[in-house]
């Protein structure tokens, strides 16, 4: 193990060795094995948003063995999916790739203002899958968030007893919030905040606007000059608010966008002092070899291989 990864699993010394090396089988993964930095497979869109949405632009996606087969062939370092996607392909592909088994989901079959997602999965199917982590989504913003934060505290206790890493998707959301807002830089590196406080070991949060949401946030930004007008400095600033670069902090890849959009996002994760993308309608839309050759070149520029 080299010293970058050491380095990283010494934020984490209240883990027990469990947790922590299952962190290291991340960190150690794929092709940006030991330069501290992930790019990480997540499927869990059929679910999320239906499977027509998901999968109608690449049909081989149907299938949960071509996501597996992508994320290993690409050089992932992990590969995130909801149960049954997990269940029907595992077998043919043990021991290949780290696997987070993301515990809770939400469909869009009911527009709410405040969603939670349901718990669909647990520790015990994690461990029986041979998964390193557990996944969890919470909605900072949502009438139901304490509820959810209970949620997660709970099975982050179940997990972490496991030797298991969590990993946990905060996304605000709900009725209090604009949908402009939940992308803005103050809601964003608030969202980090809590899933740290919750004791999140991997952070999953989307890219940050400039946008400052609350007027009581807006003063400090301006007080203090906080720098935020490049994706760069926003990215610093979310990473900054994760105990100041002490958690792992990896950001969503979103809709499908176009490549140069993707690569500078990228760009700017790696220049901000990101640890990585999770990055799935971008990948598994395309086709295999596009999608490899795609997630490749994200790869080559955090390991400094493509400027």
């Amino acid at each position: 193990m080299n010293d970058r990864v050491r380095e990283i699993l010494s934020w984490y010394s209240s883990e027990n060795p469990g947790v922590r090396t299952n962190l290291a089988r991340l960190l150690n993964h794929g092709r940006l094995g030991g330069t501290g930095k992930l790019v990480i497979l997540p499927v869990d869109q059929g679910f999320e948003h239906g499977p027509a949405r998901s999968f109608a632009p690449n049909p081989a996606g149907y299938d949960p063995r071509y996501h597996f087969q992508l994320a290993i062939e690409s050089g992932c370092n992990a590969y995130a999916a909801p149960l049954g996607s997990m269940e029907a392909a595992v077998d043919d592909f043990v021991g290949d790739i780290p696997l987070i088994l993301k515990c809770n989901n939400h469909d869009t079959l009911l527009d709410e203002k405040d969603p939670i997602s349901a718990i669909t999965s647990g520790v015990e199917d994690a461990l029986r899958l041979g998964c390193v982590a557990v996944g969890f989504t919470i909605y900072p913003g949502s009438a139901e968030r304490n509820q959810m934060y209970e949620q997660l505290r709970d099975m982050a206790a179940e997990a972490k007893a496991a030797g298991l890493a969590v990993v946990v998707w905060s996304y605000p959301r709900g009725n209090g919030i604009s949908k402009e807002g939940e992308t803005a830089i103050d809601v964003v590196t608030y969202a980090a905040q809590i899933a740290a406080q919750l004791g999140a070991d991997i952070i999953k949060v989307k890219l940050p606007s400039a946008r400052v949401e609350m007027p009581e946030a807006q003063k400090v930004y301006q007080k203090y000059e906080i720098p935020v007008s490049s994706l760069a400095e926003r990215v610093q600033n979310v990473i900054q608010s994760s105990f100041n670069g002490r958690r792992i902090v990896i950001f969503s890849g979103g809709a499908t966008a176009g490549d140069d959009q993707v690569f500078n996002e990228a760009r700017a994760i790696r220049d901000g002092g990101g640890f990585g993308s999770i990055i799935g309608r971008n990948s598994f839309q395309r086709k295999k070899e596009d999608a490899v050759k795609f997630l490749g070149t994200i790869m080559g520029i955090y390991e400094g291989s493509v400027k």
